[in-house]
Order: C-alpha cells, then structure tokens, then sequence
C-alpha cells in the first residue's frame, strides 16, 4: 500500500473535527493506515504537509473543511509535489464546497477509507492562484472580493449557530447595508465600475448552500469570475435567494465569464475570501489565474 498520512485539523467545523477524530482513526485503523497527525494552530497545515511528504507520503488523507483542503493543497503545490503526491478529502468543516464537485463519499469516514485503501482511481483536478505584491495564494474552490469576504470576516466573530446557518446569518445581516467596491479589470478598456461582488470559482458552490458558478467545473482548466455587479437595496434578497440555486446568472446585474487569468486593480489592497478563510491581499493589483490539472485526487 502506498505510503499514507492522514491531516486532521480538530478545530475546523467549530470542532467537529475533534468529535470526529476516534471514528478517523479507527476507520482508517481498520485498513492499516495509522498515520494521522493533527493541526495544532492556524495554518499549521503546511508543517505537517511538508513534513509528511520528507517521510515519503504518496497519499495525503486531510480531514477538515475547505480552508484546511485549501491550505494543504497549496502547501503540496508549493512543494513542487503536485504530480507526486494524490489527495483524499474527508469533510469535518462548515460549507465542505470543493468535495460537492467530486464524486467521492467524502461525508462517510468508512467509505472513504476503503476508498483510500484502495487507491485505484484518480482525477486531475485544477487549482486557482493569486498573485499579488509577489505574494501566491493557492484556493482550490473559491476566491471572493466585495461581500462575500466582508460577510466572512462577519462569521469568524462566532455565535450560536453551526453549519452553514453562520454564513447565511452573516450575509443577511450585511445584505442592505453593504456600499460596494471599485474595481478595474484588465480587459481592452480596463473601465473603473462598482460591484457588490467578484467571485472566481473552480468549484460550483460556495458559502454550503449557494450555487455561486453553476457552470463551473474543477477539471476544465478555467476559472468561472461571477460578478454581482451594482445591486442596492430591497433588490438584493430575491438575487440572494437565486443564488441558493444558481439562478442568480440569469440576472441583468449579474456577469459570468470564463478564462485561464484575469487581471484586476482595486482601490486599496483588498481582503479576498481564499476557500472561507480571509486573506488580506499585500497590493491593490492583482492577478487571478488558474493552474490547470494541478493536484492528483483519489475518486471512486
């Protein structure tokens, strides 16, 4: 059997990852992989990546939600081991986005530790990169500008709710009230325009309950940019309420395009939502692309 390391980052779901750690360990037990190593603070992910891949890892098992997928992905990436290296998601987060793309039984433990024990069959799979003030940042699912970041700085606040309940608290809170954002794309005429939101999808789903890019694909070697462009009160809750099941594409204000790289400048440095995790951006340009067939995943 392949080498095999499983990452587990107890706190992810507002620790359901620790409440699920001895079903991990035992259904991974069962097939002879007992490598499990946990994330002990905040990013802590790229540690352990690096130093599962020095042991000669050949399988990397991450239980968590998608900003551990994210930052783990990324750290393999960064390691240069994206061709060496295959992945297996197992969900313990809020939204679990990215593993919705993939065919995977990652909500069932058991399965897909006889999934990975077996390891036949893998899929190529594409990953987005931001590059910004000599700065890369790696998401696997989704890059948010505007609303979707301000909401999740919202949620990080915690609150009695779970699931992805918080986010859509989070964003009703924020729905009348949120002014917009400027911003220059790179196109031939690079006009200045304002926009509620810019999102740049590889998956098709974000916050756990919105179509955001319904036409996105993980394998495709393109990013889908969404932008909700200048919406102002009471008519953002019926687009909202679209964008639970993606009709929201069909709207005057909203634009879908689809390309390898996009240029953009903003105002100031923005703050970008990376896969549910905020990331301040160190410049006001920046550039969104894709790597296309980047991370080798295991499916059934």
């Amino acid at each position: 059997m392949p080498r095999t390391v499983v990452i587990v980052n107890p706190a992810a779901g507002r620790g359901r990852g620790a409440r699920q750690l001895p079903a991990v360990r035992a259904a991974f037990a069962g097939h002879g992989i007992d490598d499990v190593r946990l994330t002990e603070r905040r990013g802590d992910e790229a540690r352990l990546v690096n130093e599962a891949l020095v042991a000669g890892a050949e399988i990397l098992v991450i239980v968590g939600g998608d900003g551990t997928w994210g930052r783990c992905a990324g750290a393999v990436l960064d390691a240069g081991a994206g061709d060496r290296a295959r992945l297996a998601f197992v969900t313990s987060g809020t939204g679990n986005d990215f593993a919705k793309n993939l065919a995977a039984p990652s909500t069932n433990i058991e399965a897909m530790a006889v999934l990975v024990a077996q390891s036949s069959r893998e899929r190529r799979v594409d990953a987005g990169v931001i590059e910004s003030g000599g700065h890369t940042h790696w998401f696997l699912n989704v890059a948010g500008f505007g609303f979707d970041a301000v909401v999740l700085e919202d949620t990080s606040k915690g609150g009695a709710l779970g699931g992805y309940a918080v986010y859509i608290a989070a964003a009703l809170g924020r729905l009348l009230s949120y002014p917009g954002f400027a911003y220059t794309d790179g196109g031939a005429h690079g006009e200045s325009r304002l926009a509620m939101m810019l999102v740049f999808s590889n998956g098709s789903n974000f916050g756990g309950a919105f179509r955001i890019a319904p036409a996105a694909r993980v394998d495709d070697g393109v990013l889908d940019c969404i932008e909700i462009g200048d919406v102002r009160g009471l008519a953002r809750v019926p687009l909202f309420v679209r964008a639970m099941r993606g009709a929201h594409i069909a709207h005057p204000k909203v634009t879908a395009n689809r390309a390898a790289r996009f240029a953009l400048t903003f105002s100031g440095a923005p703050q970008c939502d990376l896969d549910g995790e905020l990331v301040q951006m160190a410049s006001r340009d920046l550039m969104v692309r894709c790597a296309p067939s980047a991370l080798r995943v295991i499916v059934p």
